[in-house]
């Protein structure tokens, strides 16, 4: 099966600064960096080294040269990305000293994605693919309901976070992925608790405290890696890029988790989100120096 991504595509802005900055704050950075990142394009990446299939529809400015290179460079399929008069989005991103981080996104291009560029990336699926979204782009609810009715899996990741879009894809959605917050956030707005959002499969984050699973079988957590924290950028989405090529390519759902929190751990000691992400090697070497 193949992974189909509609999502975002930003080219990150990264400043390591001592603190966030407080209102009316000027301060200075002790460094810079500019990386690929838009939660589409860490989710595919993810998905891709760790061994699916993977095609990527999206939107970029002029001048992305680079960033399409850098995806194809990593296994991922760019035949969906348009090129629109829109400039590509970016995110401005503040990374303190412990890898905490605060993000300012501008959508650009991936807000401005068209019906075409939708209607091509579903000519390329199959039923029995999966579709998988983020809040970061136009189109959303509209690409998971044609989706779900040409008889793909759909997941979707609900951030950046806003309850009403979220609520709006959850009829589409057969896997929804929140960190612990937006769960409580989405259930305060439906009128639930989080154990009972209405999807068939839900994956709570919960960052240094590990991840939870849950569908029709039962509940099952995985917990998160020791490591130390260079820059937290980007794990949630090599969490969830990692866990679908696993369940895609058939792993067993314990399995797949455990291999998703491995990732997730390697991505949060280097700097950077898409480039962050390791392969399926690096995963390999990494549990191999776990307790089972």
């Amino acid at each position: 099966m193949t992974l189909h991504v509609f999502g975002s595509i930003n080219i990150d802005h990264v400043y390591a600064v001592p603190h966030a900055p407080e209102a009316g704050e000027t301060l200075a950075a002790a460094g810079y960096e500019a990386f690929l990142g838009g939660k589409g394009a860490n989710q595919a990446i993810a998905a891709a080294r760790a061994g699916a299939p993977v095609r990527l529809a999206g939107a970029v400015g002029q001048g992305a040269e680079g960033a399409l290179a850098e995806l194809a460079g990593a296994g991922v399929s760019t035949e969906g990305v348009a090129q629109l008069t829109a400039p590509t989005g970016h995110a401005v991103i503040y990374v303190e000293p412990s890898g905490e981080n605060r993000i300012v996104i501008f959508g650009g291009a991936n807000r401005a994605l068209t019906p075409a560029v939708l209607e091509a990336a579903l000519a390329a699926a199959r039923p029995g693919d999966w579709w998988l979204t983020q809040n970061e782009t136009a189109l959303v609810a509209e690409s998971m309901a044609a989706a779900r009715a040409k008889g793909l899996r759909t997941a979707h990741a609900a951030a950046p976070f806003d309850p009403q879009a979220c609520a709006a894809v959850l009829p589409h959605t057969d896997l929804l992925a929140v960190n612990e917050g937006e769960a409580a956030a989405l259930a305060r707005h439906l009128e639930t608790v989080p154990e009972a959002l209405p999807v068939p499969m839900t994956l709570v984050t919960r960052g240094g405290e590990g991840a939870t699973w849950r569908d029709a079988s039962g509940v099952q957590t995985v917990p998160a890696f020791a490591v130390a924290a260079v820059d937290t950028t980007g794990a949630g989405d090599c969490f969830l890029g990692t866990l679908l090529a696993g369940l895609d390519t058939g792993l067993a759902t314990g399995d797949a988790l455990r291999r998703a929190a491995a990732a997730a751990a390697i991505t949060v000691t280097r700097p950077g989100a898409a480039s962050a992400i390791p392969n399926r090697a690096a995963v390999d070497a990494f549990l191999a120096g776990q307790p089972a």
